[in-house]
């Protein structure tokens, strides 16, 4: 087939097709960030804006377009001031999220591991924080901690929140697989509706869920309660197979609540 025959039909049927196809995968995947955070009112908020704009333009009325003309650059700049974290934690995701980056998923084994060791640091009393990365890293706040690239079984998270083990404070960053270290410090959550019963293991396990799309397993040394916190939200009072069920399928990539589900702490 000729040269100039291919080039056509790449330039006339292929090319439009990749560019609209590349174009849909990047709005689909920056609107599922976007809806996880409040930046989405930054964006209803721009798009009013231009609306309201087009609409000036385009009946002509010369006082709204040249009021909207000076004031709406100050409006978005000071949107996005308001909003700096949601889209600090955009940039993240893109960064390092779900559209550059191959996640690893956790074996069955892991998260049962895990849930088993919960239920016997519930029982004694003792809390805990196991941090599970999914597509945002968080090499940063494991780096502070100590290190120990460990296969993730139930006697070792046991042994590392023991009253007597110094390690027992912080949490246990797991990722890639491993647990890649203990004693590490979260940042906490700045949400002002959160329990006053609420104690700093849950206010850091809000605070990593607000900075990143992990999921936290949590134990409450005064209770004994599980708790969830993913996606800025804490679901507190689970029972083991709730935990071990929304576990499995968060770890899976599926973002997706049943009503019954969508329960979490009240203010």
């Amino acid at each position: 087939m000729d040269v100039n025959v291919i080039t056509s039909l790449f330039s006339t049927y292929v090319r439009p097709v990749l560019d609209v196809l590349l174009l849909a995968f990047l709005i689909y995947n920056t609107y599922q960030i976007l809806v996880k955070t409040q930046a989405i009112q930054l964006v209803k908020g721009i798009l009013i804006l231009a609306g309201i704009y087009a609409l000036a333009f385009l009946l002509n009325l010369s006082t709204v377009t040249w009021i909207l003309g000076i004031v709406a650059p100050g409006l978005v700049i000071a949107l996005a001031i308001i909003f700096q974290p949601e889209l600090r934690k955009i940039f993240m995701h893109l960064g390092q999220g779900r559209i550059f980056r191959v996640s690893q998923q956790p074996k069955a084994s892991q998260i049962e591991s895990s849930i088993t060791a919960c239920e016997i640091l519930a029982q004694s009393r003792r809390g805990a924080l196991i941090v599970f990365s999914r597509n945002v890293g968080l090499k940063e706040i494991a780096d502070k901690g100590v290190k120990l690239d460990a296969i993730v079984s139930t006697s070792l998270l046991v042994t590392i929140f023991a009253h007597d083990n110094p390690l027992h404070d912080g949490a246990v960053i797991v990722q890639e697989n491993r647990i890649a270290s203990a004693a590490s410090f979260l940042p906490l959550s700045d949400q002002q509706d959160i329990k006053k019963s609420f104690g700093s293991r849950h206010r850091a396990a809000l605070g990593i869920t607000e900075e990143s799309d992990a999921v936290v397993l949590v134990v409450s040394e005064e209770t004994g309660a599980l708790s969830l916190a993913y996606d800025s939200k804490l679901y507190y009072g689970l029972t083991s197979d709730q935990m071990r069920t929304r576990l499995a399928r968060l770890l899976e990539g599926e973002d997706t609540e049943s009503a019954e589900e969508e329960r979490h702490y009240e203010a």
